[in-house]
């Protein structure tokens, strides 16, 4: 059994945490910042927003959320089987704004097709570019049972960290009915 002075401990803690919380709340809208929700399909397509990459759609959806200043940012969705898709979206401070779209297929080149895959321990979200074009994530790359099937032919492969760091820039030959493994050293 609790004494008083217990009791009265326990309820200015319980107090003092929603004071606590309820600053936390009005800081965070009058710092300007609101929040980005997708519902998108596909789910794997990549989110830029303003021009830089911030990871696949599926890690901003139902349950998480992109913090962005307040004001209106140009959000693209990419993915190469898909037709790219951009529009504006205004965040307001303190509130999530949801952006729904399903994009519609791309035309997909004709065999024969060779195969990329990029190994790498870590950073499961780096974005993967061919010849500049957003082509995934490495987590859709990185495993026996996954690659990147695309034209044979020489491409500029570049694996790029979410901070935006480079974590890979070389050229790649894929050959018809052939599997060109590539390692990256991951740092997000």
């Amino acid at each position: 059994m609790r004494t008083t002075a217990e009791r009265l401990h326990v309820f200015m803690l319980g107090a003092c945490l929603i004071i606590l919380l309820g600053s936390l709340s009005v800081s965070a809208q009058d710092s300007g910042t609101g929040h980005l929700k997708l519902k998108v399909n596909p789910n794997a397509a990549g989110v830029f927003v303003d021009g830089k990459y911030v990871g696949p759609a599926h890690i901003l959806g139902w349950s998480c959320w992109y913090a962005l200043p307040a004001g209106e940012h140009e959000i693209t969705l990419s993915d190469p089987r898909w037709q790219d898709f951009s529009t504006k979206v205004k965040i307001v401070a303190g509130k999530t704004t949801t952006l729904k779209h399903s994009l519609h297929d791309a035309l997909t080149p004709h065999p024969p097709y060779g195969t990329l895959r990029i190994e790498a321990a870590t950073g499961m979200y780096s974005a993967v570019y061919l010849n500049g074009k957003f082509m995934g994530h490495v987590d859709e790359f990185n495993n026996s049972s996954q690659g990147l099937m695309i034209t044979p032919g020489d491409y500029d492969l570049k694996v790029v960290s979410l901070a935006g760091s480079s974590e890979l820039e070389q050229k790649v030959k894929i050959e018809e009915n052939k599997t060109t493994h590539v390692r990256a050293s991951s740092a997000g």
